[in-house]
């Protein structure tokens, strides 16, 4: 279910070079790059990075070469795949965040009461970024792992975040994410979906029945921090087929709010938010 990056995200910030002379265009390529690779398409050709990220292919090459050279990507000859070295890049993050440290055995707790896969996340631009997750079973078609991405407007995490948003910030998200739908049942309009946002704000938490795959319900409340500001979502994740909405919010709810209630207490006893 993750997204390629699109050109057009990546003319923008290598476009930043004019404005800012400290921006570095090669290091913005090579993340790009990086960021080409999904769980759809481990193995890309030279021509397969250009397409997805807009770059010349002779910059695409150089970008790949260099990433092998470093050991952070590999090759068959023919395509191109990153090697596990680059999990390196994203251990960084995770072992100097104290969220990430603080929610992994919360939603494993969770996710042992419930018998149910449990995740964290944040909003990173527009998308939402897992951070921690508890998987009981795969109940997507896609599966997700911390570092997986999905879109915000339709999960119930990402609603969850961008309820809280101040309103300019999420008037100039809704202008310019397009809403795509992925089921029947997926929000694509804006007026709708900010309806739907305050609804959020008003219960304190977000439930999205099938719109971002068919058979699958989630629930997710806010991660706050000592100021009151959200900071991150947890969220439980289960087959339609086995539970209904109102049971989602008898069972799983609660715990979740125990959880969000025990990682604020955390939060502010580490001084890291």
């Amino acid at each position: 279910m993750a997204e390629t990056l699109h050109p057009a995200e990546v003319a923008k910030e290598v476009a930043k070079e004019d404005s800012d002379p400290n921006f570095m265009t090669s290091l913005a390529r090579g993340l790009s790059v990086i960021r080409a690779f999904t769980e759809r398409e481990p193995n890309l050709t030279i021509a397969d990075i250009a397409k997805i990220t807009g770059l010349p292919r002779a910059a695409a090459r150089r970008c790949l070469l260099t990433l092998m050279q470093l050991g952070y990507a590999g090759s068959d000859g023919r395509t191109f795949f990153l090697k596990p070295k680059i999990l390196a890049l994203g251990y960084s993050f995770l072992s100097s965040a104290p969220l990430a440290t603080i929610l992994d055995p919360l939603i494993e707790q969770v996710s042992g009461a419930v018998q149910e896969s449990c995740s964290a996340a944040v909003l990173d631009e527009d998308e939402l970024v897992y951070i921690a997750r508890a998987a009981t079973k795969r109940i997507m078609s896609v599966g997700l792992n911390v570092g997986s991405r999905l879109p915000a407007y339709c999960t119930s995490m990402g609603r969850v975040l961008l309820a809280a948003l101040p309103e300019a910030e999420l008037d100039a998200y809704l202008a310019r994410v397009v809403l795509k739908p992925f089921t029947e049942r997926t929000i694509v309009a804006a007026d709708p979906l900010k309806r739907e946002l305050e609804r959020v704000r008003e219960r304190g938490f977000s439930l999205v029945d099938q719109e971002l795959e068919l058979g699958l319900r989630s629930i997710a409340v806010p991660i706050r921090a000592a100021s009151g500001g959200v900071v991150a979502a947890v969220n439980v994740s289960a087959q339609a087929a086995r539970v209904t909405c109102p049971e989602m919010e008898v069972q799983f709810l609660p715990r979740l709010l125990r959880a969000a209630e025990e990682a604020r207490v955390l939060l502010v006893r580490s001084r890291g938010v």
